[in-house]
């Protein structure tokens, strides 16, 4: 356990080069492809994380002045994933959720019941986040246990069906996002655009970054876009004109650097993808099999990033005028990007439905938040985490997941019985995209041939 907590404490930065390394190496790379492609990946998630914390440091400080700009009181601090993680993993239950993890997607794996080969183990904290809270909650052991392994599933699942969207959208050939955070929201994302086709009008209204710069000429460009939205924040915070200058750049900074970043890291990835589609080629004739990576790689879109920025100022006002909401966003509002990056493919890059849909999710999500911090508080005192001079804290990722409401609800009212029939239903789905619907679909193919 001491060695698990110390390899866990290194960081997703070090973790997955070594992961990769390893991985490439099972898979049949030769050992400098496998280090090359490794160190690739880490240096390429390095790049990402500082242009995240530029996204953290411009935005963060005109988050705290648009606060006391429009004199918002609200007694709970949202302390970003970066303590929600620590919170997790800070325990001897929440370091479990790993070898859980591994150990699940190997029997999975064997018994053809998912397709996702998850090289994020790092990211696993998010199941680990879910079990602290029910052990917060009944004491339990056990049961915040099978609260992991159940989530753990869940992730597999929607890492198997989001597959198709994400090579359909961002152009990544057998990688998905088996994210904790990210990949809720492809689920709330389905019915929002069934109801958005069949509203007249707006269902003819395309705004996805092509159309809009080719409609706005150069003000219709990502990075454009990125400088004006900066432009409006500053504006939001009260800040003076070289502020406003400073932080529009540093947006448009954020806009054409993240794509970079992430076209590093899937340099990186190809040399394992291609080893992992070769390595089930010769094993497993007719599977196909998708490397489990962190929804990252996703972020840069413009779409995501465009629809982010805007939802930053929104998400601020949704949290005063929702009677009942006591989470103040801060740590978080950087990182809503994760949030809605798998509602994005849904979408088909249309930026207005996503800016909708992800307003009304968050909206539902600080209620969320809310709800869950006294747990979430608990759950860090436990871990001993510093939580300063703030006597309640919450979070957006993951506190404010519609998936975090129900693996903690479930235990609470139902106790076993409820996260055990959640579990057979989540396995249920499995078996149907693994094992029934590939038959049907052959079944249906032959007798188009006939």
């Amino acid at each position: 356990m001491e060695f698990l907590q110390w390899f866990v404490d290194l960081g997703a930065s070090v973790m997955l080069p070594i992961i990769i390394f390893v991985f490439a190496l099972i898979l049949g790379s030769k050992p400098g492809k496998a280090f090359r492609s490794g160190l690739t990946v880490g240096i390429g998630f390095i790049g990402l994380n500082l242009v995240i914390g530029l996204l953290t440091d411009s935005l963060g400080p005109a988050a705290q002045a648009m606060v006391d700009n429009f004199g918002f009181q609200l007694n709970t601090i949202d302390v970003g994933w970066p303590a929600a993680a620590a919170i997790s993993y800070g325990t001897a239950l929440g370091s479990l959720a790993i070898p859980l993890g591994i150990a699940a997607n190997v029997i999975l794996l064997g018994i053809g019941l998912t397709r996702t080969l998850n090289v994020d183990v790092w990211d696993y904290w998010h199941c680990a986040f879910t079990g602290s809270l029910v052990y917060a909650l009944t004491g339990d052991f056990g049961l915040a246990i099978l609260t992991i392994i159940v989530h753990i599933l869940l992730i597999f699942f929607l890492g198997d069906v989001l597959a198709k969207y994400i090579e359909k959208f961002y152009g990544f050939k057998n990688i998905t996002f088996p994210h904790g955070a990210s990949a809720p929201s492809f689920l709330v994302a389905l019915p929002f655009n069934w109801l958005f086709d069949r509203i007249p009008g707006f269902n003819k209204l395309e705004a996805n970054p092509e159309t809009i710069q080719k409609r706005m000429g150069i003000f219709g460009d990502s990075t454009v876009m990125g400088v004006m939205i900066g432009i409006v924040i500053g504006i939001l915070a009260g800040y003076n004109v070289s502020e406003v200058l400073q932080l529009s750049v540093q947006t448009g900074a954020v806009m054409m650097l993240m794509p970079r970043m992430v076209a590093l890291l899937m340099e990186g990835l190809s040399p394992v993808s291609e080893a992992a589609g070769n390595f089930v080629k010769k094993r497993f004739p007719g599977r196909d099999l998708y490397i489990g990576m962190d929804s990252a790689l996703s972020v840069g879109h413009p779409a995501v990033l465009s629809a982010s920025l805007i939802i930053v100022p929104v998400t601020l006002f949704l949290a005063v005028f929702l009677p009942g909401n006591t989470v103040l966003p801060f740590g978080d509002l950087a990182t809503i990007p994760f949030l809605i990056c798998l509602m994005v493919p849904v979408f088909r890059g249309n930026i207005i439905r996503t800016v909708i849909a992800g307003s009304v999710y968050i909206a539902v999500g600080l209620y969320i938040a809310t709800w869950v911090s006294p747990l979430f508080t608990d759950a860090a005192i436990a871990a001993n985490f510093d939580m300063g001079s703030n006597t309640s804290i919450s979070a957006l990722v993951d506190g404010a997941v519609w998936t975090t409401f129900v693996f903690v609800w479930l235990p609470k009212v139902f106790s076993w019985w409820g996260i055990g029939l959640l579990g057979l239903i989540i396995l249920g789905g499995l078996i149907y995209v693994n094992k029934i619907k590939p038959k049907k679909q052959i079944k249906t193919s032959d007798e188009g041939v006939a």
